[in-house]
């Protein structure tokens, strides 16, 4: 395969996820907003938001707060930011384009047709009161798209980058959504595991279809170190960090025997995914999730540099 087409395939896979992944943090930034809240001198959830989407420096260049109105703004529709909504499903439709004949039908369709319903939005429609049903629908049609994906590609290298483009967002993102929690500061008055603490934690878990999935493996309450470990260190959850690197490993791995060469990104997958494999949550907790996230999203952000300069360029 050209490593253009493959590039093209990688990107419109990231940008598809990326644009999921972005209406789920705007949900748990709206779910959070919705609690009481004491006096605080801290950052609230919509400056949270923009810290963990990584757009804080394009966001303050054009507004002077964090408020609802603004980071949705911003985050949804805004087209000077490369990372919001809109601009995502447009590079993720120019992506698609360019390697129309290497998708299938099914999965042009769930790109395409997402691209067409967004230009008919007015700004009336990412206002905070009717903004939750675009961020649904960002959602579905990312998951029309995956599933569209697994069910129609043939298990070839278009598809293996696609894949990989997949994961490589994911864990960036589930890392980014768990993150959030620790940029919001709890009112004074407020004690750790107390209910607004027990609200946060359930809010992550919802923005990421993970609430069931908690009580069916832990089967008790909200606690922050099973929450931290279902999204980091459970290879069953499938937004899980675990997960994701599990995902990448593999596909790298059949992409080395086909391509017959391995490089640096090989050994970051397997790094990466072996101190997730062998790490316990009271470790993380001890040196700190917020550090420990951060140290991730860092690491990730090297392998899908190293995975571009090994095949994509």
């Amino acid at each position: 395969m050209l490593s253009r087409t493959a590039e093209n395939l990688f990107w419109l896979a990231r940008y598809v996820e990326r644009a999921e992944n972005v209406a789920r943090l705007l949900d748990v930034a709206m779910r959070m907003s919705s609690l009481p809240h004491g006096p605080t001198d801290g950052p609230d959830e919509w400056h949270s938001a923009i810290v963990a989407a990584g757009c804080e420096r394009s966001f303050y260049a054009k507004h002077e707060r964090a408020s609802a109105e603004s980071v949705i703004d911003h985050l949804a529709r805004d087209p000077d930011n490369p990372s919001s909504i809109l601009s995502c499903l447009e590079t993720a439709r120019r992506n698609g384009r360019a390697v129309r004949t290497a998708l299938t039908a099914d999965m042009w369709e769930a790109v395409n047709a997402t691209w067409l319903e967004t230009r008919k939005l007015t700004r009336d429609d990412f206002v905070p009161g009717r903004v939750g049903r675009f961020l649904e629908r960002v959602k579905e049609r990312s998951l029309l798209f995956g599933g569209a994906a697994g069910a129609t590609m043939l298990r070839s290298d278009a598809y293996w980058f696609t894949r990989l483009g997949t994961f490589v967002e994911r864990a960036d993102n589930t890392a980014r959504i768990l993150d959030v929690k620790y940029h919001v500061l709890l009112p004074k008055a407020e004690p750790v595991g107390g209910s607004i603490d027990y609200y946060q934690w359930t809010a992550i878990l919802r923005s990421v279809s993970a609430l069931r999935s908690y009580h069916w493996v832990y089967r008790d309450r909200i606690k922050p170190w099973l929450v931290a470990e279902l999204l980091i260190l459970r290879p069953e959850m499938p937004r899980s960090l675990m997960s994701c690197l599990g995902e990448i490993a593999r596909q790298l791995e059949v992409l080395g025997q086909a391509y017959g060469s391995r490089g640096e990104c090989h050994r970051l997958a397997g790094q990466l995914e072996a101190r997730l494999r062998f790490g316990k949550v009271e470790a993380i907790f001890q040196a700190g999730l917020h550090e420990f996230l951060t140290e991730f999203i860092d690491s990730n952000t090297v392998l899908g540099d190293e995975i571009g300069r090994h095949y994509l360029f």
